[in-house]
């Protein structure tokens, strides 16, 4: 029988102190609203909260060797959700990203994102195959693409981000080095170099000589520089078959004034809510950005601009605490954990939250191209709160059996 009394209850504590503060600043984004509906997204999330609760409770009562046991099955079924998704989901003209089920919305990518962490976390505590070993690492790599290639059929870039994040991480905590890690994402940096030939010519220099430096091995260093000069060489392909949206993205996270009226006020107006707020903000119900409607998707993705306006300096200090917090716990217990698998679980997870919270609170900045990418426990969304809660039980389920093998 579980003993209540050993859980982690201060890393509970700061994801449910996180999750109240998402409640308070919905309620503020939206109480000057035109529509009863919008000022009352915070009940919803409220509701929300209370169904994460329950499946928190739920996933800390199940033995982990459920999940690694029925790890593949999950995923089967994320990848089968989101081909679904794309044949029969939606409500509207809009894309389609989730099921409709009356007033709620079911996103499968959420739960790829759960039994993403799940598979790879069970293939690479079990497997005999080398750190370095290239069937390794390539069938990790395709466990990963599979659901990224679905979601950009959606389409939605920033959410196919987090799924390859989830890779790097758990291929660093299960022993690969960071310098093969830097090369596996070279091509990343080729594909920006190549904008121009001649820093394109000057990064494949400095890359030639950290492999001679390196010495990863013969076909190692032919798959790096044959990957590098490829990504090179179908930039142009690559920005053409973007869609037109996601090139403006890019263009006004780069220089936000080229649009400030179209695809760039979401950042201007972001930054002029963070800024306005000074080290003490204007106060709860108060900001003016938010009151005025001058701040877009004010309660999902610029919610810590509302954060920033309301409460000044130490609102974002007191999140990020907070966030920093659950890191830091879930890292020590990883350590601790006997069993490969709990570890793997934990860092995945861990490394899920902190992913999402850097890019979203680095695109309210201006630091990072807008990606919709929602902030973890805070901005509104019903799956996305689940699914954050549902990793939160696996880290504290991790932490209370970590003698387990």
């Amino acid at each position: 029988m579980l003993a209540y009394r050993d859980l982690d209850w201060k890393l509970v504590g700061a994801a449910l102190a996180l999750s109240l503060i998402g409640v308070l600043l919905i309620m503020s984004a939206q109480y000057h609203a035109g529509s009863e509906y919008e000022r009352t997204y915070f009940e919803r999330q409220l509701l929300w909260l209370g169904f994460s609760l329950v499946l928190f409770t739920i996933v800390i009562h199940v033995p982990l060797r459920i999940f690694d046991i029925s790890a593949y099955l999950l995923y089967g079924v994320a990848i089968i959700l989101l081909v679904l998704v794309l044949v029969v989901g939606g409500s509207g003209p809009g894309p389609a990203r989730w099921f409709s089920f009356g007033p709620i919305n079911l996103a499968p990518s959420d739960i790829a994102k759960l039994a993403l962490i799940l598979a790879l976390s069970r293939f690479l505590a079990y497997t005999r195959l080398s750190v370095v070993s290239k069937r390794r690492l390539g069938l990790t790599a395709m466990l990963a693409l599979i659901p990224v290639m679905l979601i950009l059929r959606q389409p939605d870039l920033g959410t196919s981000l987090v799924f390859p994040t989830v890779l790097l991480v758990l291929w660093f905590w299960s022993g690969l080095s960071p310098w093969y890690l830097l090369l596996i994402l070279s091509p990343i940096a080729s594909l920006i170099a190549a904008s121009h030939w001649l820093s394109w010519a000057v990064y494949l220099t400095g890359l030639l000589i950290f492999l001679a430096f390196l010495r990863p091995g013969m076909l190692f260093g032919i798959l790096v520089v044959v990957a590098n000069l490829a990504s090179g060489i179908i930039t142009p392909v690559i920005w053409s078959r973007l869609a037109d949206y996601q090139r403006l993205r890019i263009l006004t996270f780069i220089d936000p004034g080229r649009d400030p009226r179209g695809a760039g006020y979401q950042i201007i107006q972001s930054k002029i809510s963070i800024g306005s707020g000074g080290i003490f903000g204007k106060g709860f119900l108060n900001g003016s950005q938010t009151r005025l409607d001058f701040l877009p998707e004010r309660h999902t993705d610029f919610i810590f601009s509302v954060l920033g306006e309301e409460f000044g300096l130490w609102g974002p200090l007191i999140v990020l605490s907070l966030f920093a917090f659950i890191f830091y716990r879930a890292i020590r217990i990883a350590v601790r954990c006997r069993s490969q698998f709990a570890s793997l679980v934990v860092v995945g997870s861990a490394g899920l939250i902190l992913f999402q919270f850097l890019v979203n609170v680095g695109m309210t900045l201006g630091f990072m191209p807008v990606t919709g990418l929602a902030l973890p426990f805070i901005s509104y969304g019903g799956t996305a709160l689940m699914l954050v809660w549902g990793l939160v039980g696996l880290i504290v389920s991790a932490d209370y059996r970590w003698q387990e093998y």
